[in-house]
């Protein structure tokens, strides 16, 4: 009868894990102490300061990055977070989304360099890229607990790939962008194709693999927040507790904590192509200075006489 018809895939994949966990075991371990060591080490870097001097220190950056207005909001913000009690939870999920996303992107560049280089790769991991961005972010819960157990690591490993997925694509889409004829220009010179990719193509196509990288830290700290339940630091605890047990002020406080952070992160990521703030300035001064110190030099070179 048809309605007895059932294909067991979830059961085929569970063995499938089951597998994996026994045969890769030693693997599983040392990503597990990998993970968990430049977890210590960034847990350690922004929760062993005192709260104003990390606070002096985040408002620093958005200063040189942005300017004395988003100082300013950030300052505000997060003197917030620090009156609302949230901000050891708050430095956890600073800790835990900086983590999640070097290793996001320590995959998604290289592979939307592989992508955009050969028309194979790409048709290959589009497919994987649409499942993970398509799949409920709850599932990447279930295989990263088999696999790693309760804890920061199965929440790092669920976040990473939660938001791989618009690392590659952006950062395919932007080497793909990159005029041909200046890459034709360049194989013309002789250069190989790994100096047309780090000289040419990968400069033209840093702001594409920019918003890359900040789509891959926002979803790195919407996933943070989820995977607090498998045992992940953060603010997912407090969100989560409220939840349990319908504690509206808590979860306002923590949610508002969340928002923050989001918005600092979000602006100081999309100001690396921007030029803004102090340090652009600074930046775009001293490339007028060596620009016009080329212009020089090449008008004092000896021109050939026929």
């Amino acid at each position: 009868m048809i309605e007895d018809f059932r294909i067991p895939l979830g059961s085929w994949i569970e063995d499938g894990v089951d597998a994996l966990t026994e045969t890769l075991s030693g693997f599983f371990d040392v990503l597990t102490i990998l993970i968990d060591a430049v977890h210590g080490v960034t847990t350690f870097l922004f929760s062993a300061p005192p709260a104003p001097v990390m606070i002096a220190v985040l408002v620093g950056i958005g200063l040189l990055l942005r300017g004395w207005r988003f100082a300013l909001g950030s300052l505000a913000g997060f003197v917030l977070v620090l009156g609302l009690d949230q901000w050891a939870a708050a430095m956890d999920t600073f800790s835990l989304v900086l983590v999640a996303a070097v290793f996001a992107v320590a995959i998604a560049v290289p592979v939307g360099i592989g992508c955009a280089r050969s028309d194979t790769a790409s048709a290959t991991v589009r497919p994987v890229l649409d499942f993970l961005q398509t799949m409920p972010p709850f599932v990447y819960l279930i295989p990263a607990l088999m696999l790693f157990g309760l804890g920061d690591v199965p929440g790092v490993v669920a976040t990473v790939l939660f938001a791989v997925a618009p690392g590659v694509r952006l950062t395919e889409l932007g080497i793909r962008n990159v005029d041909p004829e200046i890459v034709e220009a360049g194989h013309a010179f002789g250069s190989t194709p790994g100096r047309i990719l780090r000289q040419v193509q990968l400069p033209l196509a840093m702001p594409s693999i920019m918003a890359g990288v900040n789509q891959v830290i926002m979803l790195s700290l919407s996933m943070v927040v989820i995977a607090s339940m498998v045992g992940a630091v953060g603010l997912g605890r407090p969100v989560l507790q409220s939840l349990s047990q319908v504690d509206l002020a808590l979860g306002v406080e923590a949610g508002l904590s969340v928002v923050i952070i989001a918005i600092y992160l979000d602006r100081i990521t999309a100001s690396f192509n921007q030029g803004r703030g102090y340090l652009g300035t600074l930046l775009g001064m001293f490339r007028a200075r060596r620009a016009a110190a080329e212009v020089v030099t090449a008008e004092e070179r000896p021109t050939a006489t026929v």
